[in-house]
């Protein structure tokens, strides 16, 4: 579709490392095949703004104006499904990712929302059919993807430490309970021989230093605050882990699990997460009940109990996205000739 720019929109802070995070790789992925420009709606440069979220984007509405003359649509990433006034604002249709999972109390404003955006993409078949049942006709499922072709599998030498890989790192202060990194680090305490890595996004990072200190944690736990080579670290990982303590709060499919199967390793799962429940019914890892030291303890000695083929786990994730570029590609001339372009603004 390289005659339909698209304007791509993230409500995530301009981190040291925006570039390494999942939906700006999601974005990577649709701009090769179609093209377009990456703007911040985030009002700040830190996260925990108190601007209120309803006018998140309002300020940068000039810019916005300029940029919507040569394109042809919006395309707005976001962990769940906010009506954000300057929708109302835009002359060009959007379509909308909702980037986390569709939660029951997501009702009213996935129905602000489905006033103003064209169509409205999820990850799960549950989230579309979640939002179909309150008569939003414009869901739709688009499985996840990644470039599985950047990882491959290094099976762990007999007797290798016990390593979770733990990606999605909080955004704010209140996230190192919710996304489980205290939860972690206690069963860190009451498991000696359980080593931790962190993947950091350059935020917070002083305060995760002082929690892993204070744990007495310094020799078992890595905070990783800069680019890595995600492969090698799998290569010396049992397996991956993301935590949430509700379905909007990570990923509905987090990068850093796929990027785990990818490699042929397992995952933990939050149940919360819409992931876990593929996870769990095809035998992709564990899943962990609560965002809890306990809970996490038990899932990583069922894990241990357990045997994973690397190829099935590589299988689950290999080839899926050119069938994610094309679904995007059919969406956007889709929305773009039944809502043809309006006047330029002057």
């Amino acid at each position: 579709m390289s005659e339909a720019r698209i304007l791509y929109h993230v409500t995530i802070p301009r981190s040291p490392i925006a570039e390494c995070e999942a939906v700006t790789q999601d974005i990577r992925l649709l701009q090769q095949v179609a093209p377009g420009e990456l703007f911040h709606l985030y009002p700040a440069r830190v996260p925990g703004t108190r601007i209120p979220r309803l006018t998140w984007g309002l300020t940068q509405l000039p810019a916005l104006w300029r940029r919507e003359r040569s394109a042809r649509l919006h395309h707005v990433f976001n962990p769940d499904p906010f009506p954000f006034a300057v929708l109302r604002l835009l002359r060009r249709p959007v379509v909308y990712t909702v980037v986390g999972g569709i939660h029951a109390d997501h009702r009213e404003m996935a129905c602000r929302l489905a006033r103003l955006a064209h169509r409205i993409l999820v990850s799960s078949p549950e989230d579309e059919q979640r939002l179909r049942g309150w008569g939003i006709e414009q869901a739709q499922f688009i499985p996840p993807a990644i470039d599985a072709s950047r990882f491959s599998h290094t099976p762990l030498p007999p007797g290798a430490r016990l390593t979770l890989l733990a990606g999605s790192a909080p955004w704010t202060t209140g996230q190192f309970t919710s996304k489980g990194v205290d939860a972690l680090l206690e069963a860190a305490q009451r498991r000696t021989d359980l080593h931790l890595v962190f993947l950091w996004r350059g935020i917070l990072y002083e305060e995760m230093m002082e929690r892993v200190q204070a744990r007495g944690l310094g020799g078992r736990v890595r905070v990783l605050n800069e680019r890595v080579d995600v492969n090698m670290l799998l290569a010396e990982a049992s397996a991956a882990v993301v935590l949430a303590d509700r379905s909007d709060v990570v990923k509905a499919y987090p990068h850093s699990l796929l990027e785990s199967l990818a490699a042929g390793k397992p995952v933990l799962v939050s149940r919360a997460i819409p992931m876990a429940r593929w996870v769990e019914q095809a035998g992709l890892g564990v899943v962990v009940d609560r965002v809890e030291a306990d809970c996490i303890l038990a899932a990583i000695a069922d894990l241990q109990g357990r045997s994973f083929s690397p190829g099935a786990l590589r299988a689950a994730v290999e080839g899926r996205v050119t069938q994610f570029q094309q679904a995007h590609q059919d969406i956007y001339r889709s929305v773009a000739e039944v809502h043809p372009l309006t006047k330029q603004r002057t």
